[in-house]
């Protein structure tokens, strides 16, 4: 019997002791006219094998298939642990792209559209404890309209920084006995100026005489404790007050995590529900042009992280490969990542939890470029805003992530009307600062900045001479910074309204000792970067210190994210080869690093 992949819990800020875990050996069809169900396979064994949760185009599936599939199906037939009688049970599934059906024995259960985000399907009635069912998928994915996509190339091939295609199932499957009323995902929020923690625990439901209950734990031990009734709020709220002498601040020094227990109680003080949860007590605040942590300024040495992996495309093969990525940016001198145009598996930023790594939550828009020549050339839709506030429901309590960015290189000229990108760059921005008050958000990093009130701006630059690097950020100081625009000076933006500002992509130098030798930049199908390649390792750090340099000792400066962690595929032109291997010395680009940041000594 093979070893189940991805074992580990997929939600360790909301555990329960009882689960399954349905990653391995599936059945599966691909459907490439999209006409399965009117054909029966909803009805019928499939002719195939896959291993969940790696997509059908990876290795790891044991599929392989990188053509367009526009339609994929999966089946399988378990049964229902016979110890979880009298309890309902939730098939989950982490992410599935893009435009879901699910069935259980024949019987639909769940629609959900988004190739990012969860989402559950109640089994409800159809089997019981002990009972077999018959879970049928059927996953959709287009290659023309909108949709969110992130970097998945549109073509057949990779090309520039697009990638092989994410299609069906790569994240993890599993079931969760639950009771009738039960606890839903709690939002956290710590308060450190109150020393305190803030939750909301939402319930399914209220029955006369239930109690919520939560209990905060460090290793000395119990911390406090609060109760509440659960029969009149749909989402009961504790205050969990940490004496001064227990309160340990969370950052990339210290990552301390407080454990968390909740409990739902009937009328007889009996638990009826319980979970495992954690907290970190940091605050993200904004002041001038700094961007504060625990109310001190932290330039954020952030690397662009795109999550992807030459065996599991987008699935990372282990859990343990999760860790390592945060682990090699740490021993390169980085201290967090943009999590770039993708949602990264929860496990991910449970991992950044534990080992202080700074992250900004951000979503895979690329997509929705419809190629039009009329000023509304990207028209993403309704879709998204949904997606991204599933995402943001499902991080708001991880307290590695600093700062939310809905948006990426959103491009489109800035004119009187208000167009649909405008529309929908708004509503996302409102729909995040609505879910979430209290850490900043950058509306659209790098381009289309078109919220006046964007409390973060930004711009992308990958000018590769130090010395020309400097003179487009040389104005921050007077308040006129570097803004992207069209190439013949036509704006995407609004003005920049003195916002804290950093450079969120930068970089991108192009060195691979092997593969690039000999290519020239037009040969982008093989190996690329940005700009002239380096000739040898030695002129990698000469260009890397003084690009970094620019941005270190500016006053103005809070943070910047250079590009890229990893190579992938033909974008080579990270710190580290696709495999993770090493190309260059680490140690230097620490030490290019290592020095203090002009606004960390600002008094």
């Amino acid at each position: 019997m093979h070893a189940v992949p991805r074992p580990e819990y997929p939600r360790p800020q909301f555990a329960r002791r009882d689960w399954l875990n349905l990653n391995g050996a599936w059945q599966f069809e691909t459907d490439r006219g999209d006409s399965g169900l009117e054909r029966g396979l909803l009805g019928r064994e499939l002719r195939d094998e896959i291993i969940v949760p790696f997509p059908p185009e990876s290795e790891l599936s044991g599929i392989g298939d990188t053509d367009f599939l526009h339609a994929v199906w999966y089946r399988r037939a378990l049964t229902l642990p016979a110890e979880w009688a009298g309890r309902r049970v939730l098939l989950h599934f982490g992410a599935v792209d893009h435009d879901t059906t699910v069935w259980a024995n024949g019987t639909e259960v769940a629609r959900h559209r988004g190739g990012f985000t969860p989402f559950t399907a109640d089994l409800g009635d159809i089997a019981g404890a002990g009972e077999e069912v018959v879970v049928t998928v059927r996953a959709r994915d287009p290659k023309s309209g909108p949709q969110a996509r992130g970097k998945q190339a549109v073509r057949y091939a990779n090309h520039d920084c697009n990638y092989t295609r994410v299609t069906g199932i790569w994240q993890t499957v599993w079931l969760e006995p639950v009771p009738d009323v039960h606890l839903r995902r709690p939002r956290i929020t710590p308060d450190l100026a109150g020393g305190a923690f803030h939750l909301e625990l939402p319930l399914s439901g209220n029955r006369p005489g239930h109690r919520v209950r939560a209990v905060l734990t460090d290793g000395d031990g119990e911390v406090c404790r609060a109760e509440a009734r659960a029969d009149l709020d749909l989402a009961p709220r504790l205050c969990l007050p940490v004496p001064e002498g227990r309160r340990r601040e969370w950052g990339p020094q210290d990552p301390h995590l407080y454990g968390l227990r909740l409990e739902l109680l009937d009328g007889d003080g009996e638990v009826v529900d319980r979970a495992e949860s954690y907290a970190g007590l940091r605050a993200v605040g904004l002041r001038g042009r700094a961007v504060l942590l625990n109310g001190r300024p932290v330039f954020q040495r952030l690397v662009l992280d795109q999550g992807w992996y030459p065996d599991g495309l987008m699935t990372a093969p282990t859990d343990e490969a999760l860790v390592r990525d945060i682990e090699l940016a740490q021993e390169a001198g980085f201290n967090g990542a943009r999590l770039h145009q993708k949602v990264f598996e929860e496990r991910f930023l449970y991992h950044a939890d534990r080992l202080g790594y700074l992250v900004w939550g951000e979503f895979g828009d690329w997509g929705c470029e419809t190629g039009g020549s009329s000023g509304d050339n990207q028209k993403p839709d309704a879709s998204y805003v949904a997606q991204w506030l599933e995402a943001l429901e499902r991080d708001y309590s991880h307290p590695a992530v600093i700062g939310w960015c809905p948006l990426n290189e959103t491009y489109q000229k800035l004119h009187d009307r208000i167009t649909q990108l405008d529309d929908v760059t708004r509503a996302m921005f409102l729909a995040t600062k609505a879910m979430d008050t209290t850490r900043p958000v950058i509306d659209a990093s790098g381009y289309a900045h078109r919220v006046a009130e964007t409390d973060i701006y930004d711009a992308h630059n990958y000018e590769q001479d130090p010395a020309a690097f400097g003179e487009l950020m040389s104005g921050l100081g007077k308040g006129e910074p570097f803004v992207n625009a069209y190439e013949n000076g036509a704006a995407y933006s609004l003005p920049y309204g003195g916002q804290p500002y950093f450079v969120s992509e930068f970089g991108g130098i192009w060195w691979d000792p092997e593969a690039a030798t000999g290519l020239s930049g037009a040969d982008r199908s093989r190996s690329w970067g940005y700009g002239e390649r380096v000739r040898d390792e030695e002129e990698f750090h000469a260009r890397f210190g003084g690009l970094t340099e620019v941005l270190l000792r500016d006053p103005g400066m809070f943070g910047y994210c250079y590009t890229q962690l990893t190579d992938v595929f033909q974008e080579q032109n990270g710190i580290y080869r696709f495999d993770r291997s090493a190309k260059l010395d680490v140690a230097r680009v620490r030490a290019a690093q290592s020095r203090p940041a002009a606004i960390e000594e600002q008094p």
